[in-house]
Order: C-alpha cells, then sequence, then structure tokens
C-alpha cells in the first residue's frame, strides 16, 4: 500500500475498542485530506478485540457496567442505548434480548458491542470531510522505523490463509498510533497442560467458549481467578444448568461487590487525604495512613451524601481521591510501588469497579447455600497437572495448607502480560529495541509516554507513535491517579482516543509551517513561547485571547464532539471568526494567519482538556456544553 499524492497517512494498529475509538475521532477531528489506515491482524476482532467479538462471547456474557456508561462517545452517553433499542439489526437475536427494551441502569450483552462499533465507524466514515478516507487492512504489524520524523511500519499477512508463509510490506506513516490491546501472559502454573485438552487458556476465545458450552452438567470445574472474567466463564455454565462442583480459585480471596438497581456514575468530592503526602517510610506506616484516611473518607460519604447506596462508597472515594494520588504515588519509592501494585492490584481494582446483578445473582446464589456449587478457594495456584485419573489436578498453597483439586476442566484467568519488556511479540521486541518505546519506569506497567500520549523514546523524547488503552496504564496511575483495571477500562479508551486523535490531527496541520526559532510542532510551552512574543507579558495564553476565549474553548468543543459534517463546518467556520476577533492580533498578514492557527491549537487543546475532565460526569460535561436536551437539563 503505498501513498498516493501528499496526503498524510495515519496508521493505526489494532482495530478493537481503542483503535476504532480513535479512527471514529479521527475521522471527525480532521478538517483536511487524511488517510486513515486501521490495521487489524485478526479478521474477527475487528471493531471489536477480545472484549466484545462474537466469537468469544456467547450471549450469556454481558457488560460488567450499566448499557448507559457503553457509549463509544464520553460527551453522549445514552448513544449505545439509542443505538440498541432503534438502531440494532435484532435478527438472529435470542430471547430475552430479542423483545427488551434496554435502560441505562440495565444489563446489554458484550456481542453486540461489535455491530455498535461497526454502525459507528461507518457514521464516521460517511459524516468525513472530502479527502478523509478510512482504509481497513488485515495485517500485523511487526516492526516500526522512524525516519525523517516519519514512520516505516512493516507489516505481515499469511501469503496464504492458514499458511505458514508470510508476505511482508512496508507502509509509510505521517503518525502511527498503537491500539494493540492487552497482551497474554502464559501462566507459569500451567506449562505441562498448555495443550491439554481440558484446560482452556483464554476464556474468550472460540475454542473455549465451545469447551464450557459441551462440558457435562455434573463435571468439575476450576476457575483460576474470582474477579470480572471467571464470573464470566461461571456465569455461562450455571445459566445452563451445570450442578458439578465450580471453584473459584483466588490468591486473595477477592469477590467483586454488585451495584444496586438504579446505579448511576457520580463524582462527589472529597478533601484531600492529606497524611497520604507525607514521606514514605515503610510499609505497614503507610498502609495505616491509607486506612485511617479510607476510614474517614467513606464516614464523610456517608454522612454526607446519604442518597449514595453503601455497596457504592468505596467506588466514589477511590475517583474522589485520583487528583491527589500522584502526588502520594510520588512518594513511594519505585520498588516498593511495584510491590504494592503486585500485592494490591485485584483489591483496587475491586474498590473501583463493581458487576451487575444480571451477572452476580447467579453466582451468588449458587454460593450462599452449604451444598451449593460455587465455592471460593483462597489460595496460589502453584501447578496444574494431569491426573492419572485422566482429570487435571489443580495444586493449590493456603497459608494454612497445600491441597489438590481435581477437575473435569480447569479454566485460566486471563492473565495479560503489563511488563512489555517481557512481552514476546515481534512488534514489541523490535520497537523495545530500536529505542521507540519503553517499558513504564516506575510501576513496570505500560509503557513511558508524554502528556498527549505520544511514546517516549530511549532518549526520553516523544516521537510521531502514540498509544491508546492499555499500553498507558502505568502513566495513568502516576499522572492521573487511576488504578483499578485497566485491561477493559472504556472510559480510559474514550479519553485517549479524544486526546490522540486531536494531537495527531494538530501535528499534521501545523508541520508544513515554517516559524522562525519555533518549531510549530512543539508543545504547549512552544505555543505560548510564539504568543509571549506578539504580545508581551507573561504567556498567559487566555489573557493573550482576550475575553472571547472561553467561549472559543466550548465552540470548539462542540465541534469536536459533532458527528455530523455540516454541524462541524458549521463551528468550524464560527470558530475562525471568533479568532480574527480576539483582541492584540498582529497588523501584518502574515504574522496574523500564524496566530491564528496557534491560538487554534490553544483554544483546541483546551477543548481537549474539556472533553476529558474526569471531574465532571458526562451528563454534567453535556450541560456545560450546551449539549443536554430538555429532558436532560430537568434530570
Amino acid at each position: 500500500m503505498s501513498r498516493t499524492g501528499t496526503c498524510p497517512r495515519v496508521l493505526i494498529v489494532g482495530a478493537g475498542l481503542a483503535g476504532t475509538a480513535t479512527a471514529i475521532r479521527l475521522l471527525c477531528f480532521a478538517r483536511g485530506p487524511l488517510e486513515i489506515v486501521l490495521l487489524e491482524r485478526r479478521p474477527d476482532y475487528r471493531c471489536a478485540g477480545v472484549a466484545y467479538h462474537r466469537d468469544g462471547n456467547p450471549w450469556d456474557h454481558v457488560f460488567n457496567i450499566q448499557a448507559g456508561r457503553m457509549s463509544v462517545f464520553r460527551e453522549d452517553v445514552l448513544d449505545f442505548v439509542r443505538w440498541a433499542n432503534h438502531e440494532a439489526d435484532r435478527g438472529g437475536w435470542p430471547e430475552p434480548w430479542v423483545g427488551l427494551r434496554f435502560v441505562e441502569q440495565g444489563p446489554a450483552p458484550r456481542r453486540i458491542f461489535q455491530d455498535y462499533l461497526v454502525d459507528r465507524l461507518a457514521e464516521a466514515r460517511r459524516e468525513a470531510r472530502p479527502g478523509v478516507v478510512l482504509v481497513e487492512a488485515d495485517g500485523e504489524a511487526v516492526d516500526l522505523e522512524v525516519r525523517s520524523g516519519r514512520v516505516d511500519v512493516t507489516v505481515e499477512r499469511f501469503a496464504v490463509e492458514g499458511g505458514p508463509s508470510r508476505a511482508a510490506t512496508v507502509l509509510c506513516a505521517d503518525h502511527v498510533v498503537l491500539a494493540t490491546g492487552l497482551e497474554l501472559r502464559e501462566p507459569a502454573f500451567a506449562s505441562e497442560v498448555r495443550t491439554h485438552a481440558s484446560f482452556v487458556r483464554n476464556p474468550y476465545s472460540a475454542a473455549g467458549i465451545r469447551k464450557l458450552a459441551d462440558l457435562r452438567s455434573e463435571a468439575t470445574v476450576a476457575i483460576v481467578g474470582s474477579v470480572l472474567s471467571a464470573y464470566d466463564s461461571a456465569g455461562l455454565l450455571l445459566r445452563r444448568g451445570h450442578t458439578g462442583r465450580i471453584h473459584l480459585i483466588s490468591r486473595t480471596g477477592t469477590l467483586f461487590r454488585t451495584y444496586p438497581g438504579g446505579h448511576e456514575h457520580g463524582v462527589v468530592r472529597l478533601p484531600c487525604p492529606k497524611s497520604l503526602l507525607e514521606p514514605y517510610r515503610n510499609r505497614e506506616e503507610f498502609l495505616a495512613r491509607v486506612r485511617a484516611e479510607w476510614d474517614t473518607a467513606c464516614a464523610t460519604v456517608v454522612r454526607e451524601h446519604p442518597d449514595i447506596a453503601p455497596a457504592v462508597v468505596a467506588e466514589r472515594v477511590v475517583k474522589a481521591w485520583e487528583p491527589h494520588l500522584p502526588e502520594a504515588v510520588e512518594r513511594i519509592p519505585s520498588a516498593e510501588l511495584r510491590s504494592l501494585l503486585d500485592e494490591f492490584g485485584t483489591a483496587l481494582a475491586a474498590l473501583r469497579v463493581g458487576v451487575l446483578e444480571y451477572t452476580m445473582a447467579v453466582i451468588e446464589r449458587a454460593m450462599h447455600p452449604v451444598d451449593g456449587p460455587v465455592r471460593l478457594v483462597v489460595g496460589k495456584v502453584e501447578g496444574v497437572r494431569p491426573a492419572e485419573s485422566g482429570r487435571l489436578a489443580v495444586s493449590v498453597a493456603s497459608p494454612e495448607r497445600t491441597h489438590a483439586i481435581e477437575a473435569d476442566l480447569v479454566v485460566s484467568n486471563f492473565g495479560r502480560e503489563s511488563d512489555y519488556g517481557r512481552v514476546d511479540q515481534p512488534l514489541w521486541r523490535n520497537v523495545l529495541r530500536r529505542g521507540l518505546a519503553v517499558p513504564h519506569e516506575r510501576t513496570g506497567r505500560g509503557l513511558e509516554v508524554d502528556a498527549r500520549g505520544a511514546l517516549l523514546g530511549a532518549d526520553g523524547e516523544p516521537g510521531p507513535i502514540s498509544a491508546v488503552g492499555v499500553l498507558r496504564e502505568g502513566d495513568e496511575m502516576v499522572r492521573n491517579g487511576r488504578t483499578g483495571a485497566f485491561t477493559f477500562n472504556l472510559a480510559a479508551i474514550k479519553n485517549h482516543s479524544i486526546a490522540v486523535a486531536a494531537h495527531v490531527v494538530e501535528r499534521l496541520e501545523l508541520d508544513p509551517e515554517p516559524d522562525a526559532g519555533i518549531s510549530l510542532r512543539n508543545t504547549a510551552e512552544g505555543v505560548a513561547e510564539f504568543l509571549t512574543r506578539r504580545h508581551g507579558g507573561d504567556g498567559n495564553l487566555e489573557e493573550a485571547a482576550s475575553g472571547g476565549f472561553e467561549d472559543a474553548v466550548v465552540m470548539e468543543a462542540r465541534r469536536l464532539a459533532s458527528r455530523g459534517r455540516i454541524e462541524r463546518e458549521r463551528l468550524d467556520s464560527q470558530l475562525e471568526t471568533r479568532i480574527r476577533s480576539m483582541g492584540g492580533r498582529p497588523a501584518h498578514a502574515a504574522d496574523a494567519a500564524r496566530h491564528d492557527r496557534l491560538m487554534r491549537v490553544v483554544v483546541n487543546r483546551a477543548a481537549v482538556e474539556r472533553l476529558t475532565d474526569v471531574s465532571v460526569t458526562p451528563r454534567q460535561l453535556r450541560r456545560q456544553l450546551g449539549l443536554a436536551t430538555a429532558e436532560e437539563q430537568e434530570d
């Protein structure tokens, strides 16, 4: 695939949720010709990824969160629910879904999300400006090389479907967005049974689902893990009438809480947990401070917000603390931070995220009776080996003893690899070898990126490669204080898609422009320097832009949120007029034109911050931007 003419090209590696969401935003944001290549190595994962593809998600698998939070657009919270009720093709849907009216707080099957993303990507393609095109390509990116500010991407695909040989080609891109999703980690405990017929390594694969569906109802099952993926496997069995013993084996014994009926996402304001900002002394002393602050914060929420259900108090506290956590985390030595995350990562995820009653009710009913089929086993799985009986023997070590569980089927937890220095894939081996990316130093999770999602190379500098989704886990923790389950974190992906798409469009629009002494690709400091030089003073961008700045930001945020081309063009024209009317514009035509373009950058960046502000709920954001309907305003 060679480039044609001078049209810039953005290559997105990975067409799951993160890649598709970013492609949608690029199609909407681009104001000039642009070729967007959406590359996917597995056609069945396109617009789905591992979390939502149909073959790995039977109708029993529902979203972990309410249907009303599944919109791919943060600024249009009910878009998915409206689509499911009025646009989705329900041909072939089974009961109860075929006749169900979806509601904001209710469940929805994960497998229909692929159709939703397909439709929204098609809509974005139709509504893109002339010259903005989308190319959906099959293949696997195996190497990247930066040359003169652009990227050569080596892509391999099977020469014959399913055959052993691969054909390679090199694509030149002006920018690359890595949206590769999670990487599986091969569990050491399963080294002897990886290919055994009674072992399921990936419970979201077509083969794994078949093994669960075909299992005898009285069979004994051992599921390694007791959280989200474990619930999917156990729930699938139970809904199909499974009566045999199901062991949920958990190192920590953590169980996720159930969201109460009618639960809505909300944000509360809490005082800064000041003792967490004291110097780090040792783990025991630090955890004591955390417990004390935690108890105080939970009591505050209960006292001051009696409308919040007890099951949601922990989630509210965790999210309220996020703005303060980066400063607290900064005080913890890296080795200690990694150790704390390893020990408490699952517990943090359980505090931050709940599970719908649809999923948990069937599991809780099966756990509570004395003779119920589901048992929680607390301990670490040391090994899984074939037993003489033909079954599999799972060795579980607990503080008290080590014992074995014989099972007809063993289902591994999802087990992703978050340390990219250990990922055994050609792309990551080559990218790290070339110094285009480095594993996140402080947490050992994900990759080092800058504030706008650009990968930082071995020299610490950003380049023409960005990352979205789980690749930024460690950075989200230390920069934004966001802890918890990042495997399928839809909220983070929504924000990443907005910010990265805006950054890429800005970079491509400014690339051809020369400026004396300043690269127009520069970061906010360079923009501030330009404006300061033109206007004098301390470089305060909003002062330089006079009183029209806030109006311009709201206008730009509404443009970014608009999915129709006509509305975007109308807002774009109004914004250009607004910027030209701002005070302090240079008299010289060339300087004025350059000033307007840079002011546009400043306004766009402020609008992106507005759209990705997690201190407000999506509904509050819609009201701020004037996007809310009359009914929403009343709510």
